[in-house]
């Protein structure tokens, strides 16, 4: 009598578990593209404390369709917070850690002789044949490895011995770079900075947060394995990018973008002071980022249409990287986010 209630029992606690996995996965399937990108923003939180900035420009950036560039100190979670995205979206992830001596074909692949095969030369695909790419201390490697991301980020292809690959719908390179270590380096060439989307910075945690991060890493070290929640499908990217290319921007929201970058040509327009401290402005992509950027801002935000707010909040991540200082500022110890601060000033937004 005892064993059959006690089979009984664990009978039902199977089957409860199995009606709350379903349930999940019912829940899941029934959230709309807004939603899901939520339920990813707060998954990526809980594991990546202490950077909320970090874990929205990653999903923004994915959702615009673009590459990130993020510099920060070693140790503030740069490696964590893509491994947890691929996580969380069930995709593929690539890690090329760059090196004074890697090869453009250590990224992009390379042919391998197979005499016993008809075609003789097989294509062994790279690293960067994945959904996410993380290009970690990219300025650790010569001009021409960088070189070798130019193509598969811009065009989304690699072309090698006059054959061309086309890499996977769901893409995107996150490349890290440390700002203090600045010995044995190679400075990103101007025309390889242009073409990521947004240039992130990231500053240490706050005590809090700090404290917080400290009672994870000790529970992930001691709790052993845990029971995986059923991750994201990597079609709630594509539903969600289909929104967002529905939200508005109106013409002078779009004269405020195209005023914020003629202000980084002719500075002399709007004060002395910006005119000494900048040598040249943003290049079309600039505006065509921020327009991406802003856009799904404010989808991200849960809005339609684009505000001033949503163009401020993306200006300085998408133009940091594209305005080059003079001398004189250097010199000052202006920085980039200096000289965007005032353009913000001086820039109206016109009705």
């Amino acid at each position: 009598m005892v064993f059959r209630a006690f089979l009984f029992l664990i009978k039902t606690t199977i089957a409860f578990v199995i009606l709350g996995i379903e349930l999940n996965q019912s829940i899941l399937h029934h959230m709309t593209p807004y939603e899901s990108i939520l339920e990813l923003k707060k998954r990526m939180q809980a594991s990546i404390i202490g950077q909320d900035d970090l874990v929205d420009r990653i999903i923004l950036v994915l959702l615009a369709n673009g590459n990130m560039l993020l510099e920060g100190l070693p140790g503030l979670a740069k490696t964590r917070a893509i491994k947890s995205l691929a996580k969380e979206l069930n995709c593929g992830l690539s890690r090329i850690q760059f090196t004074p001596d890697l090869l453009p074909s250590d990224v992009t692949g390379t042919e391998i002789y197979q005499p016993e095969t008809e075609e003789k030369f097989i294509f062994q695909k790279g690293p960067i044949f994945s959904n996410l790419i993380l290009a970690d201390e990219i300025n650790r490697s010569p001009a021409k490895v960088q070189a070798a991301l130019l193509e598969a980020m811009e065009e989304r292809q690699v072309s090698v011995a006059g054959k061309t690959y086309i890499m996977d719908t769901l893409f995107m390179v996150m490349a890290t770079q440390n700002p203090v270590e600045q010995e044995g380096t190679y400075p990103l060439p101007e025309a390889q900075m242009d073409r990521f989307l947004m240039h992130v910075i990231i500053s240490y945690p706050d005590d809090g947060s700090e404290l917080k991060i400290m009672r994870l890493n000790r529970e992930e070290q001691h709790s052993g394995e845990k029971a995986e929640k059923e991750r994201l499908a990597p079609e709630v990217v594509f539903a969600a990018r289909e929104e967002i290319a529905k939200v508005k921007i109106s013409e002078p929201m779009e004269k405020y973008i195209v005023d914020i970058i003629s202000a980084t040509r002719y500075p002399d327009k709007y004060s002395e002071e910006l005119d000494a401290w900048l040598d040249f402005g943003a290049s079309p992509r600039g505006s065509i980022a921020i327009d991406r950027a802003c856009r799904t801002h404010a989808w991200m935000m849960g809005n339609d249409f684009v505000s001033p707010d949503n163009i401020r909040a993306v200006v300085h991540d998408c133009l940091r990287h594209r305005i080059m200082l003079s001398y004189e500022a250097n010199a000052e110890g202006i920085t980039p986010d200096k000289v965007l601060d005032e353009i913000l000033e001086k820039v109206a937004v016109v009705a």
